[in-house]
């Protein structure tokens, strides 16, 4: 509620803050609580969703309340705003006709390893970008993993601080990659792992 009323502050609104009520929600929410947040809707009044950091219900507990307010008649409009996500695929210049959003990879090193390597190997079946994020404090450990697990000529792309003045985008294949990486710790990023498709061989038939 604090950052939520800094930010309205900042961009202004025709209602004083303090005449606002704010309630927050986040991934320790109960689905039971869901309701009793949409309740002001249903009595006629409008409401607005706030990601503290991201999209609203992009990767974001968001989607639990939109989903509901769909399933009891509120109408939802979306507004225009920046993605994490869709800015890495942008600036990446990987393949984005297909894209898949994975969110956070499991945080035990085995299971991570599994999960990279089957990455890995969607990015080149379907020709697909594969996006990915991680908690900012363990950046470096998933950085360190796919260099290590990946394929030499797999293409990594690691977007950082999208929006900020510390903004960097590079993407480079994982041969490519070392001795290049940027400051991880506590800023915010975006991994996508692409491989070219294979090409398939062709079949000549003789005559």
């Amino acid at each position: 509620a604090k950052t939520a009323r800094a930010f309205l502050k900042k961009i202004g609104t025709e209602t004083p803050l303090q005449q606002l009520k704010l309630a927050e929600l986040n991934e320790h929410t109960p689905v039971s609580a869901i309701d009793a947040l949409l309740a002001p809707l249903l009595a006629g009044m409008d409401a607005g969703l706030l990601s503290e950091a991201g999209c609203p219900a992009i990767a974001d507990p968001g989607a639990n309340l939109v989903r509901r307010a769909h399933e009891i008649g509120i109408p939802v409009r979306p507004l225009v705003g920046p993605s994490a996500i869709l800015l890495a695929l942008m600036g990446s210049g990987l393949t984005a006709q297909r894209f898949a959003f994975h969110g956070y990879l499991p945080a035990k090193a085995h299971e991570r390893i599994q999960a990279l390597h089957e990455l890995e190997r969607r990015a080149e079946r379907e020709d697909a970008a594969q996006a990915f994020i991680e908690t900012p404090y363990r950046n470096r450990a998933l950085f360190e993993s796919i260099l290590a697990v990946c394929r030499p000529d797999t293409w990594l792309s690691l977007s950082r601080d999208l929006t900020l003045a510390t903004e960097q985008v590079n993407s480079r294949r994982i041969a490519d990659w070392n001795g290049h990486c940027p400051e991880l710790d506590r800023h915010p990023c975006v991994f996508i792992l692409w491989r070219e498709p294979r090409k398939k061989p062709q079949h000549h038939a003789i005559l």
